[in-house]
C-alpha cells in the first residue's frame, strides 16, 4: 500500500492492480480493512478507527483512490463525485490506435449485473446512463499506444466499455475485447491523476500516481511529457 497524500481529513492511495478497495465474496483484504489497521497502528488509536470511500477502482486497474478520514470529509467528497467536480485523468493502454487523436465520447451505457459488465449505445436504450468523456493520444512504442482519459461521468466500466466500443479496448481487458491477458491479471488501466478542492480546508489538491512497475508502463510514464 503506497500513501501519496494524507491529512486529517482525507488519505490518498496508489492502488496496486490486483488490491481490491471493497471486501467482496474472494474474502481477500480489502483496502479499507488494510488503511484501517493502518492508521489504528500509526496514531495508535484506542476503538474502531473510521475510513469512508467515496469512490471505486476496479481490482485489475491500479492508480488513485481517495478516502475519507471522517465523516464530514465523506460526506462532502461523496457529493462532489455525484456532482462531478473532482477531476479524474486516466492513462490506458491499447493495441490499435483510435482514429482519430483526441476525441470526446458520449455513448448511453447499460450494466448488466450478471454478467458485471457494461454494454454502449449510441442512443438511449431502457435504463441506460448516458457516459461522456475525452481522449488524447500522448505516447505510441512500436506495438501499443497510451492514452490519456479524463472522466466527465463515473459509469460503471465506463472507460473499459467506451474505449472497446471504438474499437480499442485496453490491453490485458479480455472481458471488453483484448485478445490476450496480462501476466499478472491486471489491465493496463491507471488513475493516473486527480484534483479538486479540499472538502475542508478547500486547498485545491493535486495528485499524481506512479505507474506499475512494469516495463512498458515506466516506458510510457518516461517518454510522457505529462
Amino acid at each position: 500500500m503506497k500513501v501519496l497524500y494524507e491529512d486529517n481529513h482525507i488519505i490518498v492511495i496508489n492502488k496496486a492492480a490486483g488490491e481490491i478497495v471493497q471486501g467482496d465474496k474472494s474474502g481477500d483484504e480489502c483496502l479499507c480493512d488494510t488503511l484501517k489497521r493502518y492508521l489504528k497502528e500509526k496514531y495508535n488509536k484506542p476503538g474502531n478507527v473510521f475510513i469512508g470511500l467515496p469512490h471505486r477502482l476496479d481490482r485489475p486497474v491500479s492508480g488513485i483512490v481517495i478516502f475519507a478520514k471522517t465523516s464530514k470529509a465523506l460526506e462532502r467528497l461523496n457529493a462532489m463525485f455525484r456532482n462531478n467536480s473532482v477531476k479524474k485523468i486516466y492513462w490506458a493502454i491499447t493495441k490499435e490506435r483510435p482514429a482519430r487523436s483526441e476525441a470526446q465520447l458520449s455513448h448511453w451505457i447499460l450494466r448488466n449485473e450478471k454478467q458485471n459488465k457494461s454494454y454502449a449505445y449510441n442512443k438511449e436504450v431502457k435504463e441506460s446512463k448516458q457516459a461522456i468523456l475525452t481522449y488524447r493520444h500522448i505516447a505510441a512504442s512500436q506495438n501499443y499506444n497510451l492514452l490519456e482519459v479524463e472522466l466527465k461521468t463515473g459509469r460503471h466500466h465506463q472507460i473499459r466499455c467506451q474505449l472497446s466500443a471504438i474499437g480499442c479496448p485496453i490491453k490485458g481487458d479480455l472481458k471488453y475485447g483484448a485478445k490476450r491477458s496480462n501476466p499478472d491479471g491486471s489491465i493496463s488501466l491507471h488513475a493516473r491523476r486527480v484534483e479538486f478542492i479540499h472538502p475542508v480546508s478547500k486547498e485545491t489538491i493535486n495528485i499524481t500516481a506512479p505507474v506499475p512497475n512494469d516495463a512498458l508502463w515506466r516506458s510510457f510514464e518516461e517518454n510522457s511529457t505529462l
